[in-house]
């Protein structure tokens, strides 16, 4: 069956499911958008990721021009259109046709597009084994220029730092801060486990909050487990007993090495698959 795609309240089929190249959205990034899961035909947390797209759109004063609730309807209807039950869907709100210059109230009809598809971000084995990921060159913008809870289009500092890792060799890379201290990966929050204790970077390093950064963060305290949002030093990556990564897309899936250092015994930690096996009892209940 041939993937249909929702673009303002029509589906079309992927070939035909076109923008304006005078879209803002193309020309300068311009708008905002959320990654989010189906397990079972439900999405997960769908309301928290329509929450910070919406919170994205305020932000750099867009205005969505459907409710929450006829998102969830346009969703849904995707979704069911594409007989999809276990997959990925991506959300977009653009700003807009205009003209070429970056003046957005020169900028009209704001282009809903949601696409569901199916993804796999890891190959499985790295789940059960572990991946190795390096530190970027490439700093996390300054919360100061781009507020880091802004889900934008503008993506360009994540690519350029999973350029460095890929030309490393490696599918994912860490960010630091201007401060060097750790913030997140390209595509994905982290974690670090130390003597028990389940360490995330802080807010206040230049984090995209995830959805699933968050509910992990739950379920660590439900399992007893001491959990604390810190400001973190590559040094104290490298001395972890356990490192994982969580995003919507990649789950919970663990590491095992970075910048050639062994991390723990160099195996999946007993905290991390724990992680992993809650967050997919969470997720597929």
């Amino acid at each position: 069956m041939a993937l249909k795609i929702w673009i303002n309240g029509t589906l079309f089929d992927k070939q035909d499911a076109k923008v304006s190249v005078y879209d803002h959205g193309l020309l300068y990034g311009d708008g905002v958008f959320e990654g989010m899961r189906s397990y079972g035909g439900r999405v997960f947390r769908i309301d928290a990721h329509l929450d910070r797209l919406w919170e994205s759109a305020a932000a750099i004063f867009l205005e969505i021009p459907i409710s929450k609730e006829a998102m969830v309807e346009a969703i849904n209807e995707t979704l069911a259109t594409n007989e999809i039950l276990d997959g990925y869907i991506r959300l977009i709100v653009t700003r807009g046709a205009g003209t070429l210059g970056i003046d957005p109230t020169r900028t009209r009809d704001p282009q809903i597009i949601i696409i569901a598809d199916h993804i796999e971000l890891y190959p499985p084995k790295l789940y059960e084994e572990g991946l190795e990921i390096v530190t970027s060159s490439v700093q996390r913008t300054q919360a100061e220029s781009l507020n880091p809870r802004i889900k934008s289009l503008n993506y360009l500092n994540n690519v350029l730092a999973k350029v460095e890792g890929l030309q490393a060799g490696c599918i994912e890379a860490l960010m630091l801060n201007r401060n060097g201290e750790v913030a997140e990966c390209t595509g994905d929050n982290i974690f670090l486990v130390r003597d028990g204790v389940v360490l995330t970077p802080s807010t206040d390093a230049g984090i995209l909050e995830g959805i699933t950064r968050e509910a992990v963060m739950e379920l660590a305290r439900q399992a007893g487990h001491d959990v604390r949002e810190a400001t973190l030093a590559l040094a104290d990556v490298y001395a972890a007993d356990e490192v994982f990564l969580t995003g919507t897309a990649a789950e919970v899936v663990p590491v095992v090495l970075i910048d050639g250092r062994l991390i723990g015994d160099g195996r999946p930690g007993p905290i991390t698959r724990d992680m992993k096996k809650r967050f997919e009892a969470l997720a597929r209940g």
